[in-house]
């Protein structure tokens, strides 16, 4: 793992890092090999248009992740991530 990418997981904060893990172990899961694929995101950003910055990242804030279910990220990176 990059060293940068080893030291800003370990500085998430404890109300960061559950949806970090959550994200993290979906895209492990659906797509080891990945790449970003905003405009195909399976609907997220028009369900959810205040958590998109407009420049094609999410801010997904800890108190956001809480109403996210499993199924919504999954589509979320599913759709993003595909080939």
């Amino acid at each position: 793992m990059d060293a940068g990418v080893a030291e800003y997981i370990e500085a998430l904060s404890p109300q960061q890092r559950p949806l970090f893990e959550r994200l993290h172990a979906i895209v492990l899961d659906e797509h080891p090999v990945h790449g970003w694929r905003g405009a195909n995101d399976g609907g997220f950003v028009a369900r959810r248009p205040t958590l998109s910055s407009g420049t094609g990242t999410l801010r997904i804030r800890p108190q956001d992740a809480e109403g996210i279910s499993e199924e919504e990220l999954q589509a979320l990176l599913s759709g993003a991530l595909a080939p």
